[in-house]
């Protein structure tokens, strides 16, 4: 895989993340992605939510875990396109005959984006 050559290999440590365990555990896909001041030296400060999280799910701190953001890359490989976005990011994954984008949740407008 491609994606993965620019970064995340070779030992090069991208971070934690907090993600939703609907995304971990293979209920939900990758949906909102958002990017918060670090809380600690090792977070990289990226949260992701899935598809069918509600606001009463993501509020119980039980159903968010930490994970390296190289173990996403292995579920989402997309996730390699924000990476490097800065703090303040808000955005949804949209995949779409053969295209995959992340949008700007408050614009609407396509911030990063390739062939699926």
């Amino acid at each position: 895989m491609s994606l993965f050559k620019r970064r995340g290999t070779k030992g090069e440590y991208m971070g934690g993340c907090i993600v939703s365990k609907n995304v971990l555990n293979g209920k939900g896909k990758v949906k909102w992605c958002f990017r918060e001041e670090s809380v600690r030296s090792i977070d990289n400060g990226w949260r992701i939510l899935s598809d069918i999280d509600t606001d009463e799910f993501i509020n119980e701190p039980s159903n968010n875990a930490v994970c390296g953001f190289q173990s996403m890359l292995l579920i989402e490989p997309a996730l390699i396109l924000i990476y490097d976005l800065p703090v303040g990011s808000d955005l949804v994954l949209i995949k779409s005959e053969g295209q995959i984008g992340f949008y700007d949740i408050n614009t609407g407008e396509k911030v990063v984006g390739m062939a699926e």
